[in-house]
């Protein structure tokens, strides 16, 4: 069936986090039990969807330095998508820092991720569209300035060298990869998210505003002195060779690929009797708490709309919702996705280009319930796969109905 082109398509993908805790890593493919059944891409294949991020990811390939890469489980996996006619995009690394041999504060890491990207090329030339690094910002902020993953670090200095390096390596892997493939095109995620506040700690919500911008401001080559961020940096060691390399290798993303979950947007509030202490911390200047802005009745312009809205004003680039997903209850995880979908459609019709809404963690995912620290608690997707067999919930049918028409009716949800 040819697509309508007035609404944006439906893809799927599947939560692939090859996490590294101290020594140790969490996968999530081997939880789910992905690796050992081929099948789960005939399931989600009956879905209807056009394109599928897929994982060929740097860690499960090339685990140790210098030896031969063995593609044979992704080639079949990318081979069955072809035979359904589904379009891969290549995730090479999925909130990770990479194989045991380098981490995200390497200087090598670049450098080592655009050698591993220019073999995934040279194996799949076809292969047209590429995720070299998923979620960069989100990454170097919980693997450098909170310190809860691989490398542990809880400083402005590991964050900043942490994104750079991330953001390097996206450039150098689609210098390489367009080598091999000069059509290929960059579908570069990030975090929807936003920081509302109190008039007290407007500053630094309007900090957090600015970071927030930062892989793609970086990639597109927009990142100058007028940045706060800039003299930041310089502050931090980072040279100003740096910085100006992406002003020099200019990278925009082909497709702003964002990802929006109710835990996005936040807001900060210093009055700390009113929110649990789990919540609280702070700056050199005030502790305040930090909870979800979902819970708070905020009185300015909020919500997907707004921030697809701000994107496009910025940057003009086409976008796709890369994940749409939310752990709760049938009712309310198929009301999200459906709720999404039918705002894109409408802000795609008010001539914002957005292309797609991808049905995220369609075989679920484990632990995030604890931000993968611990634990392997799982959360449902489209597929419900914690028995070792894949099984279809609701989310299926609505799925198929969204891709077929781009309407779901249900009085239920309603």
């Amino acid at each position: 069936m040819e697509h309508d082109n007035s609404r944006p398509e439906i893809w799927g993908g599947i939560e692939c986090t090859i996490n590294r805790l101290d020594k140790g890593y969490l996968d999530q493919l081997a939880m789910c039990g992905h690796y050992d059944r081929i099948d789960d891409l005939d399931a989600i294949a009956s879905l209807g969807i056009t394109t599928m991020r897929y994982p060929v990811l740097w860690e499960k390939h090339q685990p140790k330095k210098n030896i031969p890469i063995n593609f044979t489980w992704a080639a079949s996996r990318l081979e069955r998508l072809r035979t359904h006619g589904i379009k891969p995009i290549a995730g090479l690394l999925h909130h990770g820092s990479g194989p045991e041999y380098t981490n995200l504060a390497d200087p090598e890491f670049p450098q080592l991720l655009a050698a591993y990207a220019k073999e995934v090329a040279s194996q799949f030339p076809w292969i047209d569209m590429y995720t070299p690094v998923n979620e960069p910002l989100t990454t170097a902020r919980f693997s450098g300035l909170y310190g809860l993953w691989y490398p542990h670090e809880k400083n402005d200095v590991g964050f900043a060298r942490m994104l750079l390096n991330q953001l390097k390596g996206i450039v150098l892997s689609m210098q390489e990869i367009r080598k091999i493939n000069p059509a290929a095109k960059l579908v570069q995620t990030e975090d929807l998210g936003k920081t509302y506040s109190t008039p007290l700690l407007k500053y630094q919500a309007k900090w957090e505003n600015h970071r927030r911008l930062l892989t793609y401001d970086i990639l597109c080559g927009t990142f100058s002195r007028e940045n706060p961020f800039w003299d930041h940096f310089l502050r931090l060691g980072i040279q100003p060779f740096e910085l100006e390399f992406f002003n020099e290798n200019p990278c925009p993303p082909d497709l702003l690929g964002v990802n929006y979950y109710i835990t996005s947007e936040r807001y900060i509030d210093q009055r700390l009797n009113r929110y649990p202490r789990h919540t609280h911390g702070g700056n050199s200047i005030h502790e305040y708490a930090d909870v979800e802005a979902v819970r708070i009745r905020l009185r300015q312009p909020h919500g997907f709309p707004v921030l697809i809205k701000e994107l496009w004003k910025r940057y003009h680039l086409p976008i796709a919702v890369t994940e749409a997903h939310l752990h709760c209850s049938r009712e309310e995880q198929m009301k999200w996705f459906r709720e999404i979908y039918k705002s894109s459609r409408v802000l795609k019709n008010e001539g914002v280009d957005i292309r797609a809404v991808t049905a995220w963690s369609l075989l679920g995912a484990y632990g995030w319930n604890k931000l993968l620290t611990s634990g392997t608690d799982y959360e449902r997707g489209a597929f419900d796969v914690s028995s070792g067999k894949i099984r279809p919930t609701a989310m299926v049918e609505m799925i198929r109905k969204l891709s077929e028409t781009g309407t779901f009716k249900s009085t239920l949800l309603d």
